[in-house]
């Protein structure tokens, strides 16, 4: 690491380089970053590659993933003329579960002013949760902070109280998946900085403050499952993954078809559409021969006929998750859809109409660097996790100057509390 002076001053903490790594059921994205002088990330390479050893986020060929994760970063260094050591990885899959949880401690700072040393004790009292032995933790991320039964605070520090609460997200996973992720990138030649939620990191990249504080859904619509991350209030209170992504929709043309999965992506990709309104009775769509049988062309209205009731399922199978935990109600900013499902036609007006908010496709910021080749919500979770990343540096600057005005012991422990944390 090494710091320097951005702009009006201000001393960043940077690396070299931000790898994010979205190893993901159908492609293996990396995206390579890195701050500027004024502070700000810019993207300087991109590449991907075909996943090969992945079911529903899920690694099942250690081999396959890690030929997949070479190809990808060797594509990236090949375009940012850069060489990868570290990187940055995303985890997701049907493992993964959130939870909430609330922790109390006493204010012991002098004069019952609260310091960070209550605020670490506070999160570690809500972070003791039992889970069983298969799984870890993998963020905790506070949600707010209470005072003497004074809620809605989201920094306590040198505050006057006697109680201190602290209400969290936690979001953990399976012990094996993290470590076949890890043993993937490690094989590959690479050092894990991180691992982060792909849908955490996907909303880095695509939701505004604003949305957070009203209240939001995230649909990442990936190839193999379907990742639901809520924010309320401008915290995470809900996670959970749906096991049905884009490719079910794929295989479910293949075999309505009568056609080969690889032509079925093409016709998705191409003609595909989940909203019959929008489609033109009229309108043909071309279905490839197959082994010797000649082309034909069918109504697109027949293709959406099959693709329309699988997303109807998905967005549906999010709606009763979040009406079980009665969050529709919270959903003010509407709903956020990204991920490379969210580039198929239909998408926004479906998920409008089923969720009956406001909805959008998530994208990428446009950052430094290059033009617009990450400018397409399928490389969401690879830019996000490299501003997540920009995010935690900035966090551990402050913790090191925090550092300074604290014993050397408990300058550590909060170092160690910031990272794992924020």
């Amino acid at each position: 690491m090494r710091l320097y002076t951005g702009c009006g001053g201000n001393k960043l903490l940077a690396d070299d380089l931000l790898v994010g790594l979205d190893i993901g059921s159908t492609k293996v994205c990396a995206v390579i970053g890195e701050i500027n002088e004024h502070g700000a990330v810019d993207i300087i390479g991109v590449g991907e590659s075909a996943s090969e050893g992945l079911r529903r986020g899920v690694v099942i060929n250690i081999e396959s993933t890690l030929r997949s994760v070479t190809s990808a970063i060797e594509a990236a260094e090949m375009m940012s003329g850069r060489e990868v050591h570290e990187v940055v990885t995303g985890i997701a899959g049907a493992h993964i579960e959130g939870i909430n949880s609330r922790g109390v401690v006493a204010v012991t700072g002098k004069g019952r002013e609260i310091n960070e040393e209550d605020v670490q004790r506070v999160i570690e009292a809500a972070k003791a949760i039992v889970i069983p032995m298969d799984r870890e933790v993998i963020h905790v991320i506070p949600q707010e902070f209470i005072v003497d039964d004074q809620g809605g605070i989201k920094d306590p520090i040198d505050m006057i109280g006697i109680r201190l609460e602290s209400e969290v997200h936690i979001i953990t996973g399976s012990v094996t998946s993290a470590q076949n992720v890890l043993k993937c990138v490690n094989r590959a030649g690479f050092k894990v900085q991180d691992i982060v939620l792909q849908s955490l990191a996907s909303a880095e990249a695509v939701l505004s403050n604003s949305e957070k504080e009203l209240g939001v859904l995230l649909v990442d619509l990936g190839g193999g499952t379907t990742d639901v991350l809520v924010y309320i209030d401008g915290a995470p209170y809900h996670t959970d993954v749906v096991a049905i992504g884009g490719d079910q929709v794929t295989n479910d043309l293949s075999i309505m078809l009568k056609t080969p999965g690889d032509f079925a992506e093409k016709i998705k990709l191409e003609s595909g559409c989940c909203f019959m309104p929008l489609v033109d009775k009229d309108e043909e769509v071309i279905i490839p021969g197959v082994g010797g049988w000649p082309a034909a062309s069918i109504p697109r209205s027949e293709v959406c006929n099959i693709i329309e009731p699988r997303m109807t399922e998905i967005f549906t199978m999010v709606k009763e998750q979040l009406a079980r935990k009665d969050y529709l109600k919270f959903l003010r900013g509407g709903v956020v859809i990204t991920g490379g499902g969210a580039k198929m036609a239909g998408v926004v007006e479906l998920a409008s109409e089923i969720f009956d908010v406001p909805a959008r496709v998530g994208m990428p910021p446009r950052l430094g660097g290059l033009s617009d080749v990450y400018m397409s919500p399928a490389y969401s979770t690879g830019v996000g996790l490299v501003m997540y990343e920009a995010a935690q540096m900035k966090t551990d600057y402050r913790a090191l100057k925090s550092m300074k005005r604290n014993s050397g012991g408990f300058g550590r422990k909060l170092r160690d509390w910031m990272k794992e944390f924020f």
